[in-house]
């Protein structure tokens, strides 16, 4: 198949706990997205090959949407848009930094994060954290 490959899915779901002990509050992004700096698309956090552009990134009431496209442009987008079109890769994960969290037990909430990338993983810290591929059809 040619052309971009459209995903969509939640990179995090607000008051869920992930397998590191972290829940993200809600609105815990949007400072980090109102600055509107760029969030990446990247494959398993690796900075050294992004694989497409994320289009819309924005918190609703559920958590931190996002809306993209993998790129076949390259080596990299093309194996990661195969693996998801498969069926074998489905995960989403987030790159931030901690700006400001309280611990509540052994949890630590996220009160505000600095985002800085939204990978596509094959295991997600956050195991609800999952994409699917864009129809076309109406």
């Amino acid at each position: 198949m040619t052309g971009d490959l459209k995903i969509e899915g939640y990179a995090s779901l607000f008051w869920t706990r992930d397998l590191n002990d972290d829940v993200t509050a809600a609105g815990a992004f949007a400072q980090s997205l109102a600055a509107g700096a760029p969030v990446t698309m990247l494959h398993q956090h690796d900075e050294a090959e992004p694989i497409g552009v994320w289009d819309e990134v924005f918190e609703d009431a559920k958590g931190l949407f996002v809306r993209g496209r993998i790129l076949r442009t390259t080596p990299r987008g093309t194996l990661v848009a195969a693996l998801v079109e498969a069926g074998a890769l489905d995960g989403l994960s987030i790159g931030f930094r901690q700006v400001k969290a309280r611990q509540d037990g052994s949890l630590r909430v996220l009160k505000r994060v600095e985002l800085w990338e939204v990978s596509v993983v094959t295991f997600p810290m956050l195991p609800g954290a999952r994409l699917s591929v864009v129809s076309d059809q109406p």
